[in-house]
């Protein structure tokens, strides 16, 4: 399974989340990482961070941000096997910036399998098309930027959450989409 990060994982901040700090884990999510663990799936995060490139934060303090979430995660029970970065602005021509398909072929050489069909978590609409583009499920969650996706984005094919939790709980049988 494939995870966007902020709005996903992690609450969403205006421009990025720039330290470990302003890493906050939205109601549910770790509980939910843990319940997937449990279930036996292996987690990715497939995540754009341009605020690298924009001289937000540096690779180093991206770095220190990725290590506390799966330190979280890890402590709540749960664990995120890789994490695929696109640290490229919007405006540089680039494979691997969502909605390219790049990061999920980057997470497919890192594992060595495929991860079509697989689902693919995400708010935004790039990471719908970025799930599309690589053969994955789109999957919508209505926390950080999903609410307004769902009212501007292509839905076709695509089904939708109220958050990470609400999403596990029905994959893994516990209620109804």
């Amino acid at each position: 399974m494939i995870l966007d990060r902020d709005g996903v994982i992690n609450a969403d901040t205006v421009e990025c989340v720039r330290s470990v700090s302003a890493w906050q884990p939205l109601p549910g999510s770790l509980e939910a990482l843990a319940q997937l663990r449990r279930a036996g799936w292996q987690v990715v995060v497939a995540t754009n961070q341009s605020g690298v490139a924009r001289g937000l934060l540096s690779r180093r303090e991206l770095a220190s941000i990725h290590e506390h979430m799966c330190g979280e995660v890890n402590a709540a029970g749960g664990a995120i096997g890789a994490i695929a970065s696109c640290t490229h602005g919007p405006e540089e021509c680039c494979g691997c910036r969502k909605p390219a398909p790049g990061l999920i072929h980057q997470l497919e050489s890192r594992l060595g399998r495929s991860l079509q069909d697989a689902p693919f978590v995400g708010d935004a609409e790039r990471d719908l098309q970025a799930a599309r583009a690589a053969g994955c499920r789109p999957v919508l969650v209505r926390t950080g930027k999903g609410r307004r996706t769902e009212k501007v984005a292509d839905l076709s094919g695509v089904t939708v959450y109220d958050d990470l939790r609400a999403f596990v709980r029905c994959l893994l049988g516990e209620t109804s989409a």
